[in-house]
C-alpha cells in the first residue's frame, strides 16, 4: 500500500521532470568557464580526399542492433504527460534516421506505475536500440536489481544505463547524496540483468580511474557525458529556494572534466569498451571529433530539446528529422574533408590535431 507521504514523493519526482525541461529551455544552464574541449581540436583539411562523398559509410551497431549512423539521442526526460510527448517525438525521429535513443531517469515510473507510458516508446521506435535509465544512487534508496529489471521491461529496452549525478544531487532540493558502497551494488546489477548495463555521467565527465573501476565491476558501456554543455548544478540553482545553495552553485559553474578530455582518457585506459561521447555536442563536426578521439557513438541532448519540446505536433517531428539529417550530413562532410571513408578510418585518422589553448 502506498502511503500519502510516498505518494507525495512520487508526485514530486514527476513534477521535477517538468521543471527540468522548462529550466533547460528558458534559462542559461550552460557551464560557465568550462567548454567541451572540442574547440581545442581541428581537423587538418585534405584537399585531395580520393573518395566520393557517396562512398562514405556511417553504419554501425550497438548491442548487436544495426544503426544507420553512430549517433544517439541522449537520455533526457520522461515522467509526465508533456515529457512523454517529447520522448515519443524523439523516438519517431530516431527510428526514421536509424539513431539509438536513451530515456531519461525512469525512477518516476518505478514509483508510480501510471507514468510508465511516458517511457514506452517501442511502438514509435521498433527497430533501434533503446536504453533504459535509472540513477545509480537509487540503489542506496530502496531500488535494487528488480527495479532495474522493471525499468528495462517497461521500456522494452536493449540495455540499461545507471547515471552518476553526485553533484546534481548535492544542489537538488530533494537530493539523495549517499553514494557509499555503490560500486558493489552496480556490480550486482551487472551480474543479474540479462541485458548490457552501462554507466553515464550527466555533464561532469568520467575519468580513467573511475572508468577502470566500473569496467571491473562488469559494466559493458560508458557514456562519458562530460562538461561543457548543460550544468545540472546550474539547473538545480534555478529550482532551489535555499539562498546559500543558490549562491554556492555559482562556484561550481566550471566544474567537471571537458567532454573531449573525458573521452580521450577513458579510451586510453579502456581500448575495447563501448564508449559514448555526450555533453555539449551541437553538430556533426563535434560528433566527428568525438569519434576521432575514440568514441563509438556521439550523443546529442539539449541541442535537440527545443525542437522536441515544440508544440507544433507533426511539424515538430519533421523538424527533428531534419535536424538529425543535418547532423549526419555534417559528420559525413567532416569525414570527406579528411579523406576518411569509414568510421574505422575516422577513429584512426592522424588529421585531428590539438590547437589553441588547452
Amino acid at each position: 500500500m502506498v502511503t500519502d507521504q510516498q505518494r507525495g514523493g512520487q508526485d514530486a519526482t514527476s513534477a521535477r521532470k517538468g521543471e527540468h525541461i522548462r529550466i533547460c529551455l528558458q534559462e542559461d544552464v550552460n557551464g560557465m568557464g568550462v567548454r567541451t574541449g572540442f574547440e581545442n581540436y581541428r581537423f587538418r583539411h585534405n584537399a585531395l580526399p580520393e573518395l566520393s562523398l557517396d562512398d562514405i559509410r556511417l553504419e554501425t551497431e550497438l548491442f548487436g542492433v544495426p544503426l544507420r549512423a553512430p549517433l544517439l539521442v541522449s537520455s533526457m526526460t520522461g515522467g509526465s504527460d508533456a515529457t512523454g510527448a517529447i520522448n515519443r517525438r524523439l523516438a519517431v525521429a530516431a527510428e526514421a534516421r536509424g539513431w539509438a535513443i536513451g530515456l531519461g531517469s525512469m525512477r518516476a515510473a518505478i514509483e508510480k506505475e501510471e507514468l510508465a507510458a511516458t517511457f514506452r516508446i517501442r511502438s514509435e521506435a521498433p527497430t533501434v536500440p533503446i536504453i533504459a535509465n535509472l540513477g545509480a544512487v537509487q540503489l542506496n534508496y530502496g531500488f535494487g536489481a528488480e527495479a532495474c529489471r522493471r525499468a528495462v521491461d517497461m521500456a522494452e529496452a536493449n540495455a540499461l544505463v545507471l547515471h552518476l549525478n553526485s553533484m546534481q544531487e548535492v544542489f537538488q532540493p530533494e537530493g539523495n547524496t549517499d553514494f557509499r558502497g555503490l560500486l558493489v551494488k552496480i556490480e550486482e546489477v551487472c551480474r543479474t540483468l540479462p541485458v548490457p548495463v552501462g554507466v553515464k555521467e550527466v555533464g561532469w565527465g568520467i575519468d580513467g580511474t573511475t572508468a577502470l573501476r566500473l569496467k571491473d565491476a562488469g559494466i559493458t558501456f560508458i557514456d562519458a557525458a562530460g562538461a561543457g554543455g548543460t550544468s545540472w548544478s546550474q539547473v538545480e540553482k534555478y529550482r532551489s529556494k535555499d539562498d546559500m545553495k543558490r549562491q554556492a552553485a555559482e562556484a561550481f559553474a566550471d566544474w567537471g572534466i571537458p567532454t573531449a578530455d573525458s573521452v580521450a582518457e577513458v579510451r586510453t585506459v579502456l581500448p575495447d569498451v563501448t564508449l559514448i561521447a555526450s555533453g555539449g555536442l551541437f553538430n556533426g563536426v563535434d560528433a566527428a571529433k568525438a569519434i576521432a578521439l575514440g568514441a563509438d557513438l556521439a550523443g546529442f541532448g539539449r541541442a535537440l530539446l527545443p525542437q522536441a519540446a515544440s508544440k507544433a505536433g507533426e511539424h515538430s517531428v519533421e523538424g527533428l528529422i531534419s535536424q538529425f539529417e543535418r547532423i549526419e550530413f555534417e559528420l559525413r562532410a567532416s569525414m570527406f574533408g579528411i579523406g576518411a571513408a569509414s568510421l574505422d578510418e575516422l577513429r584512426q585518422t592522424d588529421r585531428l590535431v590539438r590547437s589553441g589553448n588547452p
